[in-house]
């Protein structure tokens, strides 16, 4: 089984939503980890909702903190943000490392439905980003 993770800074909303997507997409050929430079200690209720959306639940998912990964081996290291790739150790155990940048769904303003369609459009992006990929 392969071995993915992906690195974002707080792991509160597109980290956590790549990770559950990769696992649902990796028809169980991938294992999939997230994880943040500065973890938020929670995971974004609207980031929650959106995946709800897929039949995805990331209601038991937590916040985790890219140290307790450093010493594992991975297939692939993804960051999906600016700041978590400058901010990230090198993996040495990860054979290839990929940057997909992505907007950051927590930064919406406006109602919670304005906001609900920026983490529905990035959930989306992120889902044909991995789709893309795995099927390259």
């Amino acid at each position: 089984m392969k071995r993915v993770l992906v690195l974002c800074t707080g792991n509160s909303c597109r980290s956590q939503m790549a990770e559950e997507l990769w696992e649902n997409l990796g028809a169980g050929e991938w294992q999939a980890e997230s994880a943040g430079s500065n973890p938020s200690g929670y995971v974004h209720p609207l980031a929650i909702e959106a995946m709800r959306e897929l039949d995805i639940d990331l209601s038991e998912n937590t916040s985790k903190h890219l140290d307790q990964f450093t010493d594992q081996q991975f297939d692939l290291v993804v960051t999906v943000c600016d700041n978590a790739k400058e901010s990230c150790p090198v993996f040495s155990g990860a054979t290839q490392t990929l940057h997909w940048p992505f907007d950051d769904p927590a930064d919406a303003t406006g109602s919670d439905e304005e906001k609900m369609k920026t983490f529905r459009r990035v959930r989306d992006e992120i889902k044909t980003k991995i789709q893309n990929y795995l099927h390259a």
